[in-house]
């Protein structure tokens, strides 16, 4: 079995990753709001 150094892992597509999540869940959230706002003055 290969030895494991604490500190060694490459999580470069780890947090490239989580970035792009990040970032999707931002947008969603701020299309969402968006969304209602429009809503809300256009809605009958």
């Amino acid at each position: 079995m290969a030895e494991h150094k604490h500190g060694t892992m490459n999580s470069d597509v780890q947090e490239q990753t989580y970035t792009g999540f990040i970032s999707f869940v931002t947008r969603f959230c701020v299309a969402t709001v968006i969304f209602l706002v429009f809503l809300a003055i256009f809605a009958i």
